[in-house]
C-alpha cells in the first residue's frame, strides 16, 4: 500500500490528519512537521495499523 498524508478540513474549519499506509509510530513521524506547523493537537485517535509492526523477514547467506 503506498503511504499518503490526507488533510481534510471540515466545514467547521476544523483540520484532521490521516495518515495512510503507515504502521505502528511510523505515522506520528510522517505528520509531526504538519503538526509543528498547524499548532496545538486537540486530539489524537490510533487507527489499528498503529499497534501493528513493521514485519522482518530475516534473511540467512550460505557462503562468502
Amino acid at each position: 500500500m503506498k503511504r499518503s498524508i490526507e488533510l481534510v478540513i471540515t466545514p467547521a474549519g476544523d483540520l484532521k490528519l490521516d495518515a495512510i499506509g503507515f504502521k505502528g509510530p511510523d505515522c506520528e513521524k510522517a505528520t509531526a512537521f504538519l503538526e509543528k506547523a498547524l499548532g496545538q493537537i486537540q486530539q489524537r485517535e490510533h487507527k489499528p495499523e498503529y499497534n501493528s509492526r513493521n514485519r522482518i523477514t530475516p534473511r540467512q547467506q550460505v557462503g562468502s
